[in-house]
C-alpha cells in the first residue's frame, strides 16, 4: 500500500498541476496586452485582405487588365492611404503591357499583395521585406 501512495501525487499536486500548466495562469497584464496587440494586427491585416480582395475583384470584372493608375485609384477610394500602397507598372519599359499588375499595401508587419492576371485575382499576405517595404526596388 505505501507503494501505491508514492506513485500517485498527492491532492494539492494533482490540484496545483493543471493550474500552472495553464498559460493564462501565468499570463501577466502585459503578456494579456500583447495578446490583444497581436489578434487586433491579425485582424487588421485579416480586414485589409478583404478590402484588396472586393476592390481588385471589382476592378477586374469590368478591367481585366488595369493600369497602374487604375488601381492607384480604386484601392485609395476604398480607403488604403497612399502611403501604404505600391503598385507595380503596367507597361514595361520597352512600352509593352504588363503579363499582371500587383498592389501591396503595408499593414503593420504585414504585406497584403494581390495581383491581376486576365481579370483573375489572388491576394496573399507576406512579411515586410527588411527595408520596410513590401517591393523590391524602386
Amino acid at each position: 500500500m505505501d507503494q501505491q501512495a508514492q506513485s500517485q501525487p498527492a491532492p494539492e499536486q494533482q490540484a496545483s498541476t493543471p493550474t500552472s500548466a495553464s498559460p493564462a495562469a501565468e499570463a501577466t497584464p502585459s503578456g494579456q496586452a500583447l495578446a490583444t496587440t497581436s489578434d487586433a494586427d491579425k485582424a487588421a491585416t485579416e480586414a485589409m485582405k478583404r478590402t484588396v480582395t472586393e476592390t481588385l475583384t471589382g476592378l477586374a470584372a469590368g478591367t481585366p487588365k488595369p493600369a497602374t493608375a487604375q488601381v492607384t485609384e480604386v484601392l485609395t477610394a476604398a480607403g488604403v492611404a497612399p502611403a501604404a500602397l505600391q503598385v507595380s507598372q503596367s507597361r514595361t519599359p520597352t512600352g509593352l503591357e504588363a503579363d499582371a499588375i500587383e498592389a501591396a499595401v503595408l499593414q503593420g508587419k504585414d504585406c497584403v499583395i494581390g495581383q491581376v492576371r486576365e481579370g483573375s485575382v489572388t491576394v496573399t499576405v507576406l512579411p515586410v521585406l527588411a527595408s520596410g517595404k513590401c517591393f523590391v526596388g524602386s
